[in-house]
């Protein structure tokens, strides 16, 4: 059975058959998903969701383009949510750089630190976005060295990758994998140890070959753990089976 890491089923493209497609996934081999929120209306929505399915988990956080307007008072909310069995981890946090209308540089490293902060302070994995700002997410992650976390829809570098290892985090991988200029890709996959390695959708986003440019789910996952499995030089069952071990060590999850 799989686990996809990191899914958005609160994402308004699954309004109209969320339902249908939560239910079927376990007849697609999905055994678990992790569903992260952005800001607090998505994060008390992913934590709802998560107790309506036994196989849903929830995290909640501030993604960075989503960090603002932001009052560090609700973050209390995240730690009231962050003592239900069914959250996690806190995330989605971390830094995005690539969209201009994003909120400032500063503000949204100050908001990926208090996060960090109460990660550490509860003792809770993150799941860490990072686009177009991989030497300023590292920094950050430095200065934590008692958190543990993901950095999902891994686009670093193989070197970043090894980093990471180092510090004891995690790497997620995507349908990116699968993509034909999936080079960058491909080659931090084959920098990180099994061990250290996770799978994920990214649903509704990033969909996998052959599903590029539909709506993604989870039971394109299959997709990414082909991909992985071709890598790493594993069958496909070894590779379902390791990734969704990690899965569950990483979040706690019985």
């Amino acid at each position: 059975m799989l686990f996809d890491t990191h899914a958005h089923y609160d994402a308004e493209q699954f309004d109209q058959d969320r339902e249908a497609v939560l239910a079927g996934l376990p007849a697609r081999g999905v055994s678990l998903v992790v569903n992260p929120g952005c800001d607090v209306p998505t994060s008390r929505a992913a934590v709802e969701l998560a107790h309506a399915w036994p196989f849903l988990y929830a995290a909640v956080g501030y993604h960075p383009e989503n960090c603002a307007p932001y009052d560090p008072a609700e973050l209390d909310l995240f730690r009231s949510w962050a003592g239900d069995s069914k959250v996690v981890a806190i995330g989605e946090i971390g830094l995005d750089y690539y969209w201009e209308e994003n909120p400032p540089k500063e503000h949204q490293r100050r908001v990926f630190r208090d996060q960090m902060a109460l990660a550490e302070e509860l003792d809770l994995p993150v799941i860490v976005h990072d686009r177009e700002a991989h030497a300023d997410s590292l920094a950050v992650v430095r200065e934590f060295p008692r958190v543990r976390g993901v950095f999902h829809c891994f686009s670093g570098s193989a070197e970043m990758a090894r980093e990471l290892v180092k510090l004891g985090w995690m790497i997620s991988f995507t349908g990116v994998l699968t993509y034909k200029n999936a080079r960058k890709a491909i080659e931090a996959a084959q920098a990180v140890p099994l061990e250290h390695i996770m799978i994920e959708t990214d649903s509704p986003y990033m969909a996998p070959v052959p599903h590029r440019g539909e709506r993604n789910d989870s039971g394109y996952v299959r997709h990414v753990c082909e991909k992985l499995a071709e890598i790493k030089g594993l069958s496909f069952e070894d590779c379902a089976r390791i990734t969704l071990e990690n899965g569950k060590r990483f979040y706690g999850i019985p």
